[in-house]
């Protein structure tokens, strides 16, 4: 029977990401800037998690969480330029209809493909979840990063999915950090709403 301490070491990368997962989410909540580095460093130590587990998608993603880590601490610190002529705290804000279309559009575009590789080309266990979190988790990132507060809404139903995955995968830290993720995705919508009330 293996001992805890055993379990530990064998699972310290899973377990490092895990809190630095927290981290991540705890300074979404806060809209601190702090968030992207520590996004970028979970990131790193997910691919390694996700390789060694077989979710290739959900592997790949942690990459794109590495270059959309570098595009939203940019973005957050240096404000959105193309209307203001210069740099300016970014609010809170909700998502229009012709971006949540792209969106919509885009998760199509994305997640098939992704399904259709993973399918025929890899040995992942579970091509149809592991495609679809990957998917919703690409377009709340970069909705996260653009602060729609929709992201929350996005983040709940993917980190719902991916909490039943990664207990069967029997991926017990993640597990527990995908739990928090959902509650903590509940109390970044409704944190985040204050904001939205209060510009309003």
């Amino acid at each position: 029977m293996i001992s805890a301490v055993d379990w530990i070491i064998h699972h310290s990368l899973e377990i490092a990401g895990a809190l630095g997962g927290l981290g991540y989410v705890f300074f979404s909540i806060r809209r601190n800037i702090l968030l992207w580095p520590i996004g970028f460093l979970t990131a790193g130590l997910y691919i390694i998690v996700f390789l060694n587990s077989k979710l290739y998608a959900t592997m790949l993603l942690q990459v794109y969480y590495l270059g959309i880590s570098v595009y939203g601490w940019y973005y957050w610190k240096y404000g959105d330029k193309s209307n203001q002529g210069d740099a300016k705290h970014i609010m809170v804000k909700r998502i229009p209809i012709n971006i949540i279309l792209i969106c919509i559009l885009s998760t199509v575009c994305i997640e098939f493909p992704i399904y259709w590789i993973l399918k025929n080309f890899t040995d992942s266990p579970y091509p149809v979840l592991d495609s679809i979190t990957a998917t919703f988790s690409i377009i709340a990132t970069w909705m996260l990063a653009r602060k729609y507060i929709e992201n929350w809404i996005i983040w709940i139903v993917s980190d719902s999915i991916s909490l039943g995955l990664y207990f069967y995968m029997k991926l017990y830290a993640t597990t527990g950090l995908f739990l928090a993720y959902v509650i903590l995705a509940f109390i970044g919508y409704f944190e985040w709403k204050k904001e939205l009330s209060v510009k309003n």
